[in-house]
């Protein structure tokens, strides 16, 4: 892939509010007028191997930027009575799954690694009681390094964890700060080394851009630590900052965050340098070593999205637990509530704490698989997509979507041949916007998403 250079002047023109489209619709289009038998079918509809999300909310600090579903709190006991109501829940859907195996699991939160070493045994102990796990499963969990001692490290290890990702956002101290989350790169680099040591397959450092007080240079020496750390995997976010919907990013001046020029150059100088360094740049905000599994799945054509981000493991085959996990099987997407003590009064009541869902329509699948396919490979090949989904006259159908895109191609950031769409080199860092232009479902300003630059 070669450097990327792109004109500033696109920003006025294409950096509108869009979806991330970890699914289509997005999660905005669930509904409380949902039939909870739809799961039921869903999943028997379903292949026989799923990917597994756990949501574990509790973090012991809270970090400014974050927009994610958390409870920050010093109580450990807390996370007991979690587990209680996780045990149950999963044993709601224990008869749904009893012959599908499990091929991907994954901690998220809030910070996993806020459970002890004996809520983590107990934890994963659940799982294989209810579930069956295949041998040879993807099993990951997020990690704050403030909150994962050695020891635990080491046990995660000794449970069957293959895969870790390590929140870094930036190693700048004044930005660290600011968003109230400050940690040794010291921590960092030593957690790193032992995770290699101890046999991770696979270790990620994720990355936020846009963040208070960054600017090209000191962003530009936390990117050059992280080459030398040399992880298998880069997640490089874009900060949404959405004040009005989390308050803890109220805390954030907006005075002390990049306009959206310096933006997009902070954006640019991390994909050029990773690039350069060896990575192949998986979609929009991944980069992995060419042997990852991941970089794998996107040159054999394979690659995919759902809640989870980037996967090989399907986008169409996810159940997730725990508070505000959504899930998506068989075209059916439902999440459980949102709120921690309504969690638990479905929960106690004997019921499934699923809140809203939807189910796609025949439009919906379809233009579903065109997004995917455009946000992980940026190609499409119109005859055998028309083919696979009998669309009769691909461009009579999305005739709203080409009238869309004819600015993406006078600016060459999209070719549209009669066998191909095609997002070019430039293109891929306004994917987003591209990919809006199939949407169906989206309000002209878009104001409930974060801008995509």
């Amino acid at each position: 892939m070669n450097k990327l250079q792109w004109d500033p002047q696109l920003i006025g023109k294409y950096n509108i509010n869009g979806p991330r489209y970890t699914s289509y619709p997005t999660a905005l289009a669930l509904s409380t007028d949902f039939e909870q038998t739809q799961i039921q079918t869903a999943i028997s509809q379903s292949l026989n191997e799923l990917s597994l999300y756990l949501h574990i909310p509790f973090c012991h600090k809270l970090c400014y930027y974050c927009g994610c579903n958390k409870v920050v709190t010093r109580h450990q006991h807390k996370a007991d009575t979690y587990l209680d109501a996780l045990a149950q829940e999963m044993a709601f859907y224990a008869p749904l799954l009893d012959t599908k195996r499990i091929n991907q699991l994954h901690l998220g939160g809030g910070t996993p690694t806020f459970l002890t070493e004996l809520q983590l045994s107990r934890l994963m102990a659940l799982l294989h009681k209810y579930f069956s796990i295949n041998p040879d499963a993807e099993i990951s969990i997020e990690i704050d390094p403030r909150s994962c001692s050695d020891a635990k490290l080491r046990h995660l290890r000794t449970l069957g964890f293959n895969r870790v990702s390590f929140g870094v956002q930036d190693l700048d101290e004044k930005v660290q700060i600011a968003i109230n989350r400050v940690q040794d790169t010291d921590l960092i680099r030593h957690q790193v080394q032992l995770s290699r040591t101890l046999g991770f397959s696979s270790i990620n450092l994720d990355l936020i851009y846009g963040l208070p007080y960054q600017q090209a240079v000191s962003f530009s020496e936390t990117i050059e630590e992280i080459i030398r750390l040399n992880p298998d995997r880069i997640s490089l976010f874009s900060y949404a900052h959405l004040p009005q919907r989390f308050a803890a990013q109220r805390k954030i001046s907006d005075a002390s965050l990049p306009d959206a020029p310096l933006k997009l150059e902070l954006m640019q100088l991390a994909i050029n340098r990773f690039v350069g360094a060896g990575y192949q740049f998986i979609g929009m905000d991944h980069f992995a070593r060419p042997d990852d599994a991941l970089a794998k799945a996107q040159q054999a054509g394979k690659l995919q999205r759902n809640f989870q981000g980037y996967t090989s493991a399907g986008q169409d085959a996810l159940i997730a637990l725990g508070v505000s996990g959504i899930s998506q099987v068989s075209g059916v997407l439902w999440q459980n509530s949102k709120d921690l003590p309504a969690y638990y009064t479905a929960i106690s009541a004997g019921d499934l704490p699923v809140e809203r869902g939807f189910s796609l329509n025949a439009d919906d699948k379809l233009r579903a698989a065109l997004i995917s396919q455009l946000i992980c490979h940026f190609e499409l090949n119109i005859e055998a997509f028309s083919h696979k989904w009998r669309v009769n006259g691909f461009w009579q159908y999305f005739a709203d979507a080409l009238a869309r895109l004819q600015p993406f191609m006078e600016d060459g950031l999209v070719e549209i041949y009669a066998e191909r769409i095609k997002v070019t080199h430039a293109g891929r860092l306004w994917v987003r916007s591209i990919c809006a232009c199939f949407d169906a479902y989206l309000a002209p300003g878009g104001q409930q998403y974060s801008k995509v630059v």
